[in-house]
């Protein structure tokens, strides 16, 4: 699959793409010949990136969306179409994260973290796979963690949660909808250089922060826009960050049990699984 199929000419709309992963996503799909609608609840940092793509040539809207709102999340969808016509490719970039041991951690914080990382997919999915489906064609693109796809974020419960299950729906959407012309894509980042901590909610004064491997590189989110742009040119279902995720999640699978005893133990010997020189930020 080429470029010229997957981007040039088509319509992406972005929900959470004022900053970070979802900013360079947004520049890396306009690079590569898509329009763009920008919708995130900070309208001002939409029209940034908005912005910065018609700066470089490209053509890019801007509009402010609270995904956790079914109107919100459909009325983006209208303004897109009103401003490029039928949307092509629709990511569902939007998450938010916390931190705390999981008997701290109240009921309702469980469901913020729920409706913010893995509920506006639902809602995303209601108003756009009709339309997708009616026409044979559309691409989904809905952003996951490393934290989904193996156990290591122990003070991230909800977090935890909320990707694994943003990881198998974009499975089962993928092995649902390929052979009805959809692609899917799901985006799982590792350790990325990001400001997703900067509004984090702490439940536990002194519980660790436990990452998902020191051996994993800090990317930036240039390159993790790069590395989702080409994976979605190659075909590729389930796309991570760094390919390391592959060795990992082999040996997960090969020994789970294993596996989870072996982060036990050097969590215990004090190894938290951070990356050098900082601490890793997860999308």
């Amino acid at each position: 699959m080429t470029s010229n199929t997957v981007f040039t000419g088509k319509t992406a709309l972005i929900y959470g793409a004022a900053l970070g992963i979802g900013r360079a996503v947004a520049q890396e799909f306009a690079r590569r010949g898509a329009r763009l609608v920008i919708a995130d609840i900070d309208r001002a940092g939409a029209e940034e990136t908005a912005t910065l793509i018609r700066s470089a040539g490209g053509e890019a809207v801007a509009l402010r969306c609270d995904v956790t709102s079914d109107a919100a999340v459909r009325e983006a969808a209208v303004a897109a179409e009103i401003a490029y016509g039928a949307v092509d490719i629709v990511m569902n970039n939007v998450g938010g994260i916390l931190h705390g041991n999981p008997q701290d951690i109240p009921i309702s914080e469980w469901q913020r973290i729920i409706d913010l990382n893995l509920m506006p997919v639902v809602r995303s999915n209601a108003v756009f796979l009709p339309k997708m489906l009616a026409r044979g064609s559309g691409f989904i693109v809905n952003t996951a963690s490393f934290a989904g796809l193996y156990p290591f974020a122990t003070t991230r419960m909800p977090y935890v949660a909320a990707k694994a299950a943003v990881v198998a729906l974009s499975e089962s959407l993928a092995l649902d909808l390929e052979p009805q012309g959809i692609r899917v894509s799901c985006l799982c980042p590792g350790p990325v250089r990001t400001n997703v901590m900067a509004g984090m909610k702490t439940w536990s004064a002194g519980a660790a922060m436990r990452g998902p491997g020191a051996m994993l590189e800090i990317k930036s989110v240039e390159d993790v826009a790069t590395t989702l742009a080409d994976g979605m040119e190659a075909g590729r279902i389930l796309i991570p960050t760094h390919e390391e995720a592959w060795d990992i999640l082999a040996r997960h699978g090969a020994d789970p049990d294993g596996f989870i005893r072996s982060k036990i133990a050097a969590f215990a010997q004090g190894d938290f699984g951070r990356p050098s020189p900082r601490p890793a930020a997860e999308s």
